[in-house]
């Protein structure tokens, strides 16, 4: 079990520490090694020596500097809510690492130690370790601790190198956390958890197999400072609780990655982005004096050969270099290497733009822009960094062309230079020939439509890929492609060019500007005439016919045109037609301009009436609707002389009608029915005068058998007649009946009933 878990040394003394384990090197003199932390348990310490054991720790030796005692640090790791909640309260804090985090510290441990460098640069390896990665404390609270270096005898304020890599940002648990999801803490405290932070530092959480008592832990990370070769430097290594004293951490150190290092630059690949440039030269530079140095370059895929002596040396192709420098009189030999890539080479086309001029000088506006793609080879990933008027300002990006689509060139067939990079800022140059073409588009005759809408102002549309292209490209090259504006100007700068579809903008007539191009190059621009003729011929309506059933009719429009062509074939300006449906003539003038006239012809015949429906015995609701059958117009009439639209006939008085519809389109009459309406007289007066002496319903013979019988008002039976009786004549066995209301019953055989009631007046 134990050889899962590292162990750990508390016996060895600051110096012993610093110079046999961290240094170790003959390429740096310590002196002054010192350390403080705390003694709370006897006979331990708060710094210690620590050695992997077998285990899966990455560092395989080192230093270990604690919040606590250095024991608590051996694995695995036991999760504990009070941790270090019982350190000694007088273990003191450190302002140094107060001043540099802002924080105010407490449990502080401390290894510090001068050193004079042989060169311009250290480094070492760590690792933070911390049972702050539990719960939601890394969203809000992390230990503190600090690399501290500054030279010494000076009033130079410290510079903390355990930061994250190229920032100023201390590593923390909250500067380098994962991802804290919301739960529960011990107390049964809620918490909504936090995003992650810097996750790519954070080696993950700790388990029962770990071989530290730490709930999780960073990746191995590298403090870097820079120094001047021979000064001397204090460095002060510092860790220490933040505020409170629970939950502790440990930053281990791992053993002799405390060195010199020659700095040669960051590596230049693929990448990191920035490789070397095709062709370039690039100087190695060492900064260390021949005087006191002895170098060997070389590269790392065989080292045995020796590539340069001197101080620096000149790369001209790819690899990983290195180089040695030792110390004269001295075992101390100084490194260095970096690694050099070279990126592909630019490709690039020098090119001639041509432009039209529109006044023959020579001087003209050019659109460079236009051969962006071509000066670049077509190659997307690169990058046009603009166009210049001499090659010294291309090589140095200086007196860039600001507006390069609208550039006017200064003398006839101008030479420009395009900058062309590539994504690490590689640059190559391609030359730009300006000229004006010397070909040309022959002159055009105009091109005419008519205005095919139903208001012939002189406006309609045309299409240029249809009816203009053809004819301006006939006899050209192939290839060319065309554009229309309207006018020279817009089309020397690519400006507004007109839709396809365009309708003229100037009635009747109006000149556009055509504008062929070959590829970025410009083949001439022409004017082009766009007419429009317009056809609008008088008494051209639409017109509806009625054509009588077994006639025919004639379909005619006005003579003059140029040309007719009816929907039936025929040429002539009329036709003759015998039947209904819809006709039309397309009529065209000496422009060619078409107009359509329609004829609905529609059939008519005179009306078949089948029957008259009476509603009668109504008084002044007494009415008369004809039914009838047939296609046409109609209107109605009872008489032969009144005529209306509607069959149906209101407040007919009693009498004999003939019943008659005649036809609106003037196709003639129907057959004539004869209609009875009838009613009963609503009194009668037998005094014997000759008037109104009998009561009885006028032409009541003319309809089908029928009987009535009359009551008094008490429903006594007083009289029955039929169609052979002469009327009543108000007497009843005889005697005359006194003036009063008598009611009757009027019973036809088809059985239809009437009742009503009427007066006798004396």
């Amino acid at each position: 079990m134990n050889a899962q878990n590292i162990t750990v040394d508390d016996t060895r003394t600051p110096q012993q520490l610093i110079e046999n384990t961290l240094v170790n090197s003959s390429c740096a003199a310590v002196s002054n090694s010192t350390g403080n932390g705390d003694t709370f348990r006897p006979g331990k310490q708060s710094f210690a020596y620590f050695n992997r054991n077998g285990s899966s720790f990455p560092f395989e030796e080192g230093v270990v500097l604690l919040t606590s005692t250095s024991q608590s640090a051996v694995g695995p790791f036991v999760s504990n809510a009070n941790d270090g909640q019982d350190d000694n309260t007088g273990w003191g804090r450190d302002s140094d690492l107060d001043d540099i985090l802002g924080i105010t510290s407490v449990n502080t441990t401390v290894l510090e130690f001068d050193f004079i460098a042989y060169t311009s640069s250290l480094s070492f390896n760590y690792i933070f370790a911390s049972n702050e990665y539990q719960y939601n404390y890394p969203c809000d609270y992390s230990d503190g601790f600090a690399f501290l270096i500054k030279e010494t005898g000076t009033t130079d304020l410290y510079k903390n190198l355990a930061v994250l890599p190229n920032t100023n940002t201390p590593v923390s648990s909250v500067n380098i956390r994962p991802k804290i999801e919301p739960g529960v803490r011990p107390g049964g405290i809620a918490y909504t958890g936090c995003e992650a932070s810097n996750l790519n530092y954070f080696n993950g959480t700790n388990g029962s197999t770990s071989p530290v008592n730490y709930a999780g832990q960073t990746v191995v990370m590298t403090a870097e400072g820079t120094v001047v070769a021979g000064k001397t430097y204090h460095v002060k290594l510092v860790i220490g609780d933040a505020t409170i004293k629970l939950q502790n951490s440990a930053i281990f150190l791992e053993a002799g990655s405390f060195a010199s290092k020659i700095v040669l630059g960051g590596d230049r690949t693929i990448a990191t982005n920035n490789p070397a440039c095709f062709g370039e030269k690039i100087i190695l530079d060492s900064k260390l004096t021949a005087a006191d140095y002895n170098f060997k370059w070389s590269k790392k895929s065989d080292p045995t050969v020796t590539l340069g002596t001197n101080s620096t040396f000149e790369v001209t192709d790819a690899g990983n270099y290195i180089v040695e420098a030792t110390v004269k009189g001295t075992t101390c030999i100084l490194s260095g290497q970096i690694k050099i890539e070279y990126a592909p080479e630019i490709l690039s086309t020098n090119t001639t733009l041509l432009q039209c001029d529109a006044d023959t000088d020579g001087i003209t506006v050019f659109n460079l822009t236009k051969v962006d793609n071509i000066v670049k080879n077509n190659v997307a990933e690169n990058l046009n960094k603009g166009y210049y008027e001499s090659l010294i300002d291309a090589q140095a990006k200086t007196n860039l062309i600001g507006t390069p689509q609208n550039y006017t060139n200064k003398i006839p067939d101008q030479i420009l230079f395009a900058r062309i990079e590539n994504q690490y800022g590689c640059f190559k140059i391609a030359e730009v020939k300006l000229q004006v073409p010397t070909t040309a588009i022959p002159d055009q005759n105009p091109i005419a439509t008519c205005d095919g809408d139903d208001k012939q102002d002189g406006f309609y549309q045309f299409d240029f890929s249809a009816e203009v292209t053809p004819q301006i490209s006939a006899g050209l090259p192939g290839g060319l492609v065309f554009n229309y504006y309207l006018n020279t100007n817009d089309a020397l700068n690519d400006m507004n060019v007109l839709p396809n579809i365009f309708k003229n903008t100037v009635a009747f007539n109006q000149i556009i500007y055509a504008k062929a191009t070959n590829g970025a190059d410009c083949f001439d621009i022409t004017p082009i005439t766009l007419v429009v003729n317009t056809f609008d011929p008088p008494s051209f309506q639409d017109e509806s016919i009625y054509l009588c059933k077994g006639e025919n009719t004639t379909l005619t429009v006005a003579t003059g045109f140029t040309s007719y062509l009816w929907s039936t074939g025929s040429t002539a300006n009329f036709i003759t037609v015998n039947s209904a449906g819809d006709y039309s003539v397309v009529v065209t003038d000496v422009n060619g301009c078409e107009k359509t006239k329609k004829f609905k012809v529609t059939l008519s015949e005179p009306a078949l009436i089948t029957e008259t429906v009476v509603k009668d015995f109504s008084g002044v609701d007494n009415s008369v609707l004809i039914k009838y059958t047939g296609s046409g117009n109609y209107e109605f009439s009872l008489d032969g002389n009144v005529f209306q639209d509607d069959p149906l006939f209101t407040n007919v008085k009693p009498g004999i009608y003939n019943a008659i519809a005649r036809d609106k389109n003037g196709c003639g009459l129907s057959n004539s029915l004869i209609t009875y309406v009838l009613d009963y007289p609503r009194f009668f007066t037998p005094n014997g005068d000759g008037y109104n002496d009998l009561w009885l319903i006028t032409n009541i013979d003319k309809l089908p058998d029928y009987k009535i019988y009359i009551f008094d008002r008490y429903g006594k039976f007083l009289k029955q007649m039929d169609q052979n009786s002469s009327g009543w004549n108000g007497l009843y066995n005889g005697q005359q009946l006194p003036a009063d209301d008598y009611w009757f019953t009027l019973e036809f055989v088809d059985g239809k009933t009437v009742k009503g009631h009427f007066s006798l007046k004396r």
